[in-house]
């Protein structure tokens, strides 16, 4: 049977854990105007134990391109990062700082 969306990509998300330096050093507000530039929705906000954690939904290229283009501008205050993929859900309407 066909597709309805031919042409269609891949819907993905990805939550991520940042870790290093990333809390005072604009990340959150770095990721958030990153993320203007791509189709990608989700969230970014501190955790007690120093982190930064960020959801993130989106065509799979869009969200690989907006998160290469943050690692680029933070990467020097990353020194590890967790990612997983989840099940995409579609709950989020934008990207926001949490």
């Amino acid at each position: 049977m066909p597709s309805d969306c031919k042409g269609c990509m891949a819907m993905i998300r990805k939550h991520i854990y940042y870790k290093g330096r990333v809390q005072g050093v604009g990340f959150r507000y770095t990721a958030l105007r990153t993320a203007r530039n791509f189709e990608v929705a989700g969230y970014v906000q501190n955790q007690m134990d120093g982190s930064v954690e960020l959801v993130v939904e989106g065509e799979s290229p869009q969200v690989e391109e907006f998160l290469a283009d943050l690692a680029g501008a933070m990467g020097r205050y990353i020194r590890q990062v967790q990612e997983g993929e989840e099940p995409y859900t579609g709950e989020f309407i934008g990207f926001d700082v949490k």
